[in-house]
């Protein structure tokens, strides 16, 4: 009974002084290294892999190189991304929707003009509804079926017998799936109106989501290999630059952005379309993507069309070159040497300071992207809108700029009034023709100009610039360093 655990406790004993060594002895020299040497126990070694992840197992850089890549890790990686992303973009879509419909809704000058209403005087009323009750008896019956040419019932149609509206105001004639015009003075607005709308609904806020999450994917991914790419072929391996060329990030992103842009031009039309089934124009992004390469001149037309071609270019080109340039010159304005390194928190002030000036200078861009997106081209039908569009098509940026400074308006929401015509006992008697009355509408500056149609949205994208950096600014630390990705 000694004999056995005494064998077992041999067998469990250990030096102390050699159980947790990190590095082999070395072999002894001379007489000695002849002799047997005890032989010590395993050598511990500290593990290199951390502890389980329990987000997913989500981790590239616990791979082993020497073992390859793993591709059941490399897929959950993608996979994770993709749902990350996903999520994030289904969180900003509504308010993305919101921003693009604004910006795409057509406003004209003469939307909301009074409507001309007749009004008699209270004296009259008694005497007009008396001798229409007897004039009544000798008038004939199939008068009123025909409208003579001089009456004001008189309305014009077109070829197919449809009355033509007058205004987009007018109720009778709007179509059921468009939503009143100038309901809505910014993206918030717009949001409930979509939601409200019974053509629309609330799931209408999230049109063109997987389309814009397949976007932001591909761009987040590749940009920056095409950055590295283009700084590899194009500056000289041994160069040192304390920052990049200014073209090369800008390249990256044109690039990138004319690679993109025929997902870009299929969101806008399904975010732009009605969600009713009756009007829906495309069912999808692979039924418009077929749809606009059949019938507006396949990839040719997607991509060199000049109304397509001239805004993408100007719309990745123009944003990438103030968000690297603005802050340098801000910077160097001030009079102080800052940089990122230095002065993180000002260098952060800076940032914020060019990005609310650069959305100045390319929202206006964008908003003439957007419209002339919307039209389309050679035998294709034009979409049906959940939002007033233009009825003529654009003929390009310079066309597009003119026309919605000079034939919209900005003062939104628009609150229709009516003209009012009273008619004078004497005057109604002897037929003459009395001027309508017009009740007097204060009305500003933006009531004759676009050029507020230019900037929807701006509101939404200064809040977000601002809300990014102040969690970049309360983050602390390192984050600061990184710094911030304007919405």
């Amino acid at each position: 009974m000694s004999s056995a655990s005494s064998a077992s406790l041999r067998g469990l004993y250990s030096d102390r002084n050699t159980a947790w060594s990190f590095v082999t002895p070395p072999p002894s020299s001379g007489a000695n290294a002849s002799t047997a040497q005890p032989v010590a126990g395993p050598a511990y070694q500290w593990s290199s892999r951390p502890a389980h992840n329990s987000i997913f197992d989500l981790s590239p850089e616990l791979a082993d190189p020497a073992d390859g890549i793993d591709t059941v890790h490399l897929l959950k990686t993608f996979a994770t991304s993709a749902i990350l992303q996903y999520t994030s973009s289904a969180i900003a879509m509504p308010w993305e929707v919101g921003k693009l419909l604004l910006q795409v809704q057509w406003v004209p000058r003469d939307a909301g003009e009074p409507d001309l209403v007749d009004l008699p005087d209270d004296e009259d009323d008694a005497l007009s509804e008396s001798s229409n009750d007897n004039d009544s008896y000798f008038a004939d019956p199939n008068a009123n079926a025909t409208p003579q040419p001089g009456s004001s019932s008189l309305r014009q149609t077109d070829e197919q017998g449809y009355i033509v509206r007058r205004s987009v105001l007018e109720e009778g004639t709007r179509p059921e799936y468009i939503i009143p015009v100038g309901s809505a003075n910014g993206v918030w607005g717009m949001i409930k109106r979509v939601g409200r709308f019974r053509g629309e609904g609330w799931l209408a806020l999230w049109k063109g989501l997987l389309t814009t999450c397949i976007s932001e994917i591909l761009s987040s991914t590749f940009q920056p290999i095409l950055r590295n790419i283009l700084q590899t072929i194009l500056l000289p391996r041994n160069a040192v630059f304390h920052r990049p060329p200014l073209f090369i990030p800008v390249l990256s992103h044109l690039i990138m952005g004319f690679a993109l842009s025929p997902l870009d031009l299929i969101r806008t039309r399904l975010i732009a379309q009605s969600f009713s089934s009756r009007h829906v124009t495309y069912t999808g992004p692979i039924d418009a993507l077929s749809r606009i390469l059949r019938e507006e001149g396949g990839l040719k037309g997607i991509y060199l069309h000049p109304h397509l071609l001239i805004p993408t270019i100007i719309d990745n080109t123009l944003p990438s070159f103030v968000s690297f340039v603005l802050p340098g010159l801000l910077a160097s304005y001030i009079g102080i040497q800052i940089s990122e390194e230095t002065h993180p928190i000002a260098w952060g002030f800076a940032e914020l300071t060019a990005s609310c000036i650069g959305l100045l200078i390319t929202l206006p861009f964008e908003t003439v992207r957007r419209r002339l997106q919307v039209q389309v081209r050679g035998s294709a039908k034009p979409i049906k809108g959940c939002v007033e569009l233009r009825p003529a098509p654009y003929n390009g940026v310079v066309d597009a700029f003119w026309h919605i400074l000079t034939e919209e308006r900005s003062d939104l929401p628009i609150t229709p009034s009516k003209r009012k015509r009273r008619q004078g006992k004497g005057k109604e008697r002897a037929g003459g023709d009395v001027p309508p009355q017009t009740t007097e509408e204060e009305q500003g500056w933006m009531r004759n100009t676009g050029i507020g149609q230019l900037y929807r949205g701006l509101g939404m994208r200064l809040g977000a610039s601002i809300i990014m950096f102040a969690l970049a600014l309360f983050s602390g630390g390192d984050d600061m360093n990184g710094g911030w990705a304007e919405l």
